[in-house]
């Protein structure tokens, strides 16, 4: 484990020379140096010639066998292959509960198959295209058709917003759900847009490894540019402070997948992977 803040500064700037493939434990690293808001730590097989680096809560925090909100676990290896004997010891991962593991390595999907398997352990794999930029960007005015005209308004989200974003997550919809996007409201940056009834018609927030997440706008309001605007705004947000920002798409989202690449966002080659892992007693 690296407490010594020196040392995690040489493990960020070590890390960015590998992103994207690095990006889920270098932007938890840079919010574990910065205040730490949600008690995580680092875990890296030696040091300073580390092979594996693995991000994860400490172990108060994980006292909720079923919350796989709060035990997520990011990882990046430049050593698929000693993966499996790291990922399997008990000190490492808790196997008797449910939990995440987040990375943007394809190459980290065999050991994780191989240990759940041999634990009697279910895994749900979802795989979506990872989006980042390392550029402040602006909308043209043609991608925003109604925002000017002075009836929307540019907000900053606070906890009281938690129950509208967590209706309409995608991986939430439950009360564990529910107090996570709370406790990433409480700590971390989420803008929406209010439209003219003075309720909230798009939103995007962030969580704790500094990704951008739970992004949606509500039927009505779509195609006319408000997720595209509220994107731009928090990302322009970010790279101003110079926190590390990306988010992740499904495949099958083309229209927005389109509005941004002409938002000149990238798409990663390595893609976005979860793992969402539950003990067969669980199951």
């Amino acid at each position: 484990v690296l407490h010594e803040s020196q040392k995690l500064q040489v493990l960020y700037e070590s890390l960015e020379k590998s992103i994207p493939e690095s990006l889920k434990v270098y932007g938890a690293v840079f919010n574990i140096k910065n205040k730490n808001p949600f008690n995580m730590e680092v875990l890296v097989d030696a040091w300073p010639d580390y092979q594996i680096v693995i991000t994860r809560p400490q172990r108060e925090e994980m006292k909720d066998d079923l919350d796989h909100y709060t035990n997520t676990y990011q990882i990046f290896t430049k050593a698929p292959d000693k993966l499996e004997e790291v990922l399997a010891r008990p000190q490492v991962i808790n196997w008797d509960q449910v939990f995440q593991i987040q990375g943007c390595q394809d190459s980290l999907k065999e050991a994780i198959r191989k240990i759940s398997a041999s634990k009697s352990v279910r895994v749900d794999y979802v795989k979506t295209i990872l989006i980042m930029t390392e550029m402040p960007v602006e909308p043209n005015d043609d991608h925003v058709d109604v925002m000017e005209k002075g009836s929307f308004q540019n907000i900053s989200l606070d906890p009281s917003h938690a129950g509208l974003v967590n209706e309409q997550w995608t991986f939430g919809k439950n009360d564990r759900s529910l107090k996570y996007i709370e406790r990433c409201l409480q700590n971390f940056p989420g803008f929406g847009v209010l439209g003219p009834e003075g309720r909230l018609i798009s939103w995007i927030v962030m969580e704790q490894s500094c990704e951008m997440r739970m992004g949606y706008t509500v039927p009505e309001y779509r195609k006319h540019g408000y997720m595209k605007k509220t994107s731009v705004h928090l990302m322009n947000y970010v790279i101003q402070k110079k926190v590390p920002c990306y988010f992740h798409v499904s495949e099958h989202k083309e229209e927005y997948n389109q509005a941004l690449r002409d938002l000149k966002f990238k798409a990663a080659s390595c893609g976005w992977h979860q793992w969402k892992c539950s003990p067969e007693k669980y199951c």
